[in-house]
C-alpha cells in the first residue's frame, strides 16, 4: 500500500508544481480543440434528449450533463483564449421544441439517449486520462484531470438509472475455453 500511496504523492507534487508555464504545445492544444469541440457536441445530444424524452428522471440527468459539461467546456475555452488560440468553429445551440412535435422516426427512445450518453462519457473519460499522461503544463493536467472527475461522478447515477430502467446493454459474458460452467 506504501507504494500506490507514494507514487499518488508524487502524481499530485508534479500536477501541484508552482513552476512558470510554458507556451502550449502542439498535444495540448489538439487535445483542448478536440475536448472543446467534443463537448460541444455532446450538448447538442444532451439538447436534443431534452427535446425528445418524457422520462422525468433521464430529462434531470440530460440538464445535469449539460450545465456540467457547458462549466467544464468553458473552462478550456478560457484556457484557450488566453493562450492565443483560435477555438474552433461548433454548431449552434438546438432550439426548444415539444417532445410531441418530433416526429417518430427521428425521435430517440429513451434507451437510445441513455445508451448514446453512456458511450460518449466513457470515451470521454478516456479521452481525458490520455490527453492529462500527455500534457507537459501542470494547469492542463489539472484541468482535464479535473473534467474528468466531473465525468466520473455524472456516469455513477447515469449508470444506475440505466440498470434501473433496463437500458444498460451488457456484452456478454466470456467463458474461456476449460473453464468451469457458470450456474
Amino acid at each position: 500500500m506504501t507504494h500506490v500511496l507514494e507514487a499518488i504523492s508524487a502524481i499530485m507534487k508534479n500536477f501541484t508544481d508552482e513552476a512558470p508555464k510554458p507556451p502550449l504545445h502542439v498535444g495540448e492544444v489538439m487535445d483542448l480543440w478536440t475536448a472543446f469541440t467534443a463537448f460541444h457536441e455532446a450538448h447538442a445530444l444532451y439538447q436534443i434528449g431534452l427535446n425528445t424524452t418524457t422520462d422525468k428522471d433521464l430529462k434531470h440527468v440530460l440538464e445535469s450533463a449539460l450545465e456540467g459539461s457547458k462549466l467544464d467546456t468553458k473552462k478550456i475555452e478560457k484556457l484557450l483564449l488566453k493562450e492565443g488560440v483560435p477555438l474552433p468553429l461548433v454548431n449552434p445551440r438546438k432550439p426548444l421544441s415539444e417532445q410531441s412535435a418530433v416526429p417518430e422516426g427521428v425521435r430517440l427512445s429513451d434507451d437510445e439517449i441513455a445508451n448514446l450518453i453512456s458511450a460518449k462519457v466513457a470515451a470521454s473519460i478516456t479521452y481525458c486520462a490520455q490527453a492529462m499522461s500527455k500534457t507537459v503544463r501542470t494547469d492542463v493536467g489539472l484541468m482535464f484531470f479535473s473534467i474528468q472527475i466531473n465525468l466520473m461522478k455524472f456516469a455513477a447515477p447515469l449508470k444506475n438509472l440505466m440498470i434501473s430502467r433496463g437500458w444498460l446493454r451488457v456484452p456478454p459474458f466470456y467463458n474461456p475455453p476449460g473453464a468451469p460452467e457458470r450456474k
